[in-house]
């Protein structure tokens, strides 16, 4: 069983930027992707960003141009740089293995203010 840690969350400034960490642990096979979604007011889960096992990301529009998503042994790392206000929400780590059904995180909080 796979268990997925997340840190970093948080009250963050409009403006400025922020670090999400997720750290996998448990019965681990060999991962497809690990990356993270997220969950804002109002709309469906959403994908923020993602790496698979060939280091391809893949960067969903609402933070396109601004996020970065990194990757080491077991983790995934997101930054976030000029947050708005319509980046509010709960951001979930995702990890892929095999054919699997993915594993979650509990969710982050992250909440931007003016």
């Amino acid at each position: 069983q796979v268990q997925l840690v997340e840190s970093g969350g948080g009250l963050v400034q409009a403006g400025g930027s922020l670090r999400l960490s997720c750290v996998a642990s448990g019965s681990l096979l060999p991962f497809n992707s690990m990356g993270w979604y997220r969950r804002t007011p109002g709309k469906e889960r959403e994908l923020v960003a993602e790496m698979d096992i060939s280091g391809h990301r893949t960067t969903g529009d609402s933070v396109l141009g601004r996020s970065t998503i990194s990757r080491d042994t077991n983790a995934v790392f997101l930054e976030i740089h000029s947050l708005e206000l319509s980046d509010t929400g709960v951001y979930y780590c995702q990890r892929r293995e095999g054919l699997s059904p993915p594993y979650w995180g509990q969710g982050i909080q992250v909440t931007v203010s003016s």
